[in-house]
């Protein structure tokens, strides 16, 4: 288990970063158990609790998840003109065959649903929220993973992982230990359109 870091709220929110870089290192059990149950404390529209988990530990399935979602992500017209256009390292990261998406971090949480509804995605980021500033108390690392969104929905890659049919792969967060310190980082002010009293 990892040393005992003790921050406040305030604190884990300033902190918490999107760390890419991790040492090999494995998160035990009992550390990701921990940190699922602080995601099950996010606030759920009507007390539904639609999130489920899947958690990833195989340094070979996280690869070859990598190798399928790039080559999918790479194939599709949408994805590579947003690409192009707004991030063009995103496509060069992409077409680099070396590249992991997964940072060789050796743990993937994904939070997502038995089934969908109404607030279900919502809740589903919620409590990925609450996982990754658990991380961040912990003092471990994270990084939400959207290149892996479409590859885990895939209908053969849910199987693979017991998600069922109806249900779906919402927030793919890996989690491991920050191979050095994690730089600051800075945000805009808040874009308020308008304030009514």
């Amino acid at each position: 288990m990892l040393a005992e870091t003790k921050l406040d709220t305030m604190s884990a929110i300033y902190q918490r970063r999107a760390v890419r870089s991790y040492t090999a290192k494995k998160i035990g059990k009992e550390t990701i158990e921990k940190l699922l149950d602080a995601a099950v404390h996010a606030p759920t529209a009507v007390h539904r609790e639609p999130w489920a988990f899947v958690i990833i530990q195989n340094k070979d399935r996280l690869r070859q998840y990598s190798d399928l979602a790039k080559s999918l992500l790479l194939g599709q017209q949408e994805a590579t003109s947003f690409f192009r256009a707004a991030e063009p390292k995103a496509l060069a990261m992409l077409s680099d065959p070396n590249f992991n998406i997964f940072y060789d971090a050796g743990t993937l949480v994904v939070i997502g649903c038995k089934s969908r509804g109404p607030f279900v995605e919502a809740d589903c980021w919620l409590a990925a929220e609450n996982l990754m500033l658990a991380a961040t108390a912990e003092g471990l690392g994270t990084c939400c993973i959207g290149f892996a969104v479409n590859i885990l929905n895939a209908p053969e890659v849910k199987r693979e992982l017991g998600i069922p049919e109806g249900g779906a792969a919402v927030a793919p967060i890996i989690i491991g230990v920050p191979r050095g310190p994690i730089p600051s980082g800075t945000r805009k002010a808040p874009e308020i359109l308008s304030w009514v009293a």
